[in-house]
């Protein structure tokens, strides 16, 4: 599974992905209450709170798929990176882990763009 091309690129692509669907559909969410609120009042009745909670279960749904598919890219790349040849005896790994681990999506993104996507052709690494 670390040297299948279509996890590799899976794991460093899906975190920043959902991440922008997820922003996108915070704001369908937003501007959907605001409407659904304005409506309400402008018929007459009142605001109810299936109104505002009916859809904050998709929106809680969408955001743990998004903490587990971060922190299965996580260990997935930091896995690949302790496995990777070309960094072993190399203070190169402790980089890498640190980039990880503080700048998440980006440093998965980064790290199969550099050394696994640039060293393609190199037998070492795959």
């Amino acid at each position: 599974m670390l040297h299948s091309k279509f996890w590799q690129a899976f794991f460093a692509l899906a975190p920043i992905l959902i991440g922008i669907l997820s922003i996108g559909f915070w704001m369908y969410f937003v501007v959907n209450l605001i409407t659904n609120i304005e409506t309400a009042e402008a018929s007459g009745g009142e605001v109810e709170a299936s109104m505002i909670l009916g859809n904050i279960a998709w929106f809680v749904i969408v955001i743990m798929l998004i903490i587990l598919i971060s922190l299965s890219s996580l260990v997935f790349y930091i896995v690949h990176a302790v496995q990777n040849p070309n960094l072993k005896g190399n203070s190169l790994l402790v980089v890498w882990i640190l980039l990880f681990v503080f700048v998440s999506g980006i440093g998965q993104l980064i790290y199969w763009l550099v050394e696994i996507v640039g060293k393609r052709n190199d037998p070492k690494v795959e």
